[in-house]
């Protein structure tokens, strides 16, 4: 059996760490568990951040100010090997809420005096004790919902505060079975090597159900919203995302690992495609936009079962000429 505990553990100091400081400390934490040099990749507009007193300077110390009282509620956390470099350090991913109370305001979201949840998942490569990069994505626009904002046109499917494994099994702090592992990446590759494709003689809910359970949940971020089952999400979300969509390139993951029934990956971006009409109800501008997205997915037998997407809308859109985020603060001012 691979351990990976050490690494784990680094990451449960940290987060212990970061729970307890107060602001004037947070840079003292990101600098004593992270590398001089760390690499912090972010959705919009965030961006990629270098250097751990800047994180705590641009993220953490505002967050911790708007959503006061903050507190991490994981439901997933693994780690494992990065099948592209597996001798290159380890990943520990962890997937949750961040919860507080909205008291000040934060990117121009005016607050509501009432809990929110920053729907969140972050991939972190700890390289000798240190945490080297990390990649952060969080779900914005939900926020924004939350404080009675609505950042897009009505979505296809639904959005909630979500929750995590039907299972109630993803925080695997104690080290899991390498084979279970394994056959987790399987499958996960399996479906990647399906979806890559496009232009499939099966129809798509053939396709889907040759990787994923019939009962299967997808967890999509506000803006599109989850779906259940494999017809459902073929309606509701796989179908008109397809239709919505030219020129799609190829996959490209900077990790992508697993650990017992638990796997994921995230890009920067994971592809690039041009909008050709109808995605979010918003208009075609025949313009390559990147996707940077991270997945988590837990596997039930041999299919997967659960999927959990964060997708960086924001910088999406903005690259269409569209700033939600600059739109939504101004309403919230207003």
């Amino acid at each position: 059996m691979i351990s990976f505990q050490a690494e784990k553990q680094v990451v449960r100091d940290f987060y212990a760490s970061l729970n307890s400081a107060n602001d004037d400390a947070l840079s003292g934490v990101m600098s004593k568990y992270c590398a001089p040099d760390l690499l912090w990749r972010g959705f919009h507009p965030f961006d990629q951040i270098r250097g751990p007193e800047a994180v705590a300077e641009q993220f953490w110390v505002p967050l911790h100010q708007s959503l006061t009282r903050l507190q991490r509620r994981m439901d997933v956390f693994m780690a494992g090997a990065n099948m592209f470099d597996a001798d290159d350090g380890v990943w520990v991913s962890s997937m949750g809420h961040l919860m507080g109370l909205f008291d000040q305001p934060w990117l121009g979201i005016q607050p509501t005096g009432k809990m929110a949840f920053l729907r969140y998942c972050a991939f972190h490569k700890v390289v000798e004790g240190k945490i080297a990069e990390t990649a952060m994505y969080f779900d914005i626009p939900h926020l924004m919902m939350q404080a009675g904002l609505q950042p897009f046109p009505p979505q296809t499917a639904a959005h909630l505060v979500q929750p995590g494994p039907a299972t109630h099994d993803g925080l695997l702090f104690d080290a899991q079975p390498v084979e279970e592992g394994e056959k987790t990446l399987v499958a996960i590759n399996a479906m990647i090597s399906d979806l890559g494709q496009w232009d499939s003689e099966l129809t798509l809910e053939q396709e889907l159900a040759q990787t994923w359970c019939d009962d299967m949940i997808w967890w999509g971020p506000a803006g599109i919203g989850a779906t259940y089952t494999i017809e459902r999400y073929a309606k509701q979300h796989s179908g008109p995302f397809r239709a919505s969509f030219t020129e799609r390139s190829k996959t490209n993951h900077i990790c992508r690992m697993a650990e017992g029934h638990y796997g994921g990956f995230f890009g920067w971006p994971n592809f690039t495609a041009v909008p050709s009409g109808g995605f979010m109800g918003m208009p075609a501008t025949q313009k390559a936009g990147e996707f940077r997205v991270i997945d988590i997915y837990r596997r039930a037998g041999g299919k997967l079962a659960e999927n959990w997407i964060f997708i960086d809308l924001l910088h999406f859109w903005k690259q269409q000429g569209v700033d939600v985020l600059a739109r939504m603060a101004g309403i919230s001012k207003t």
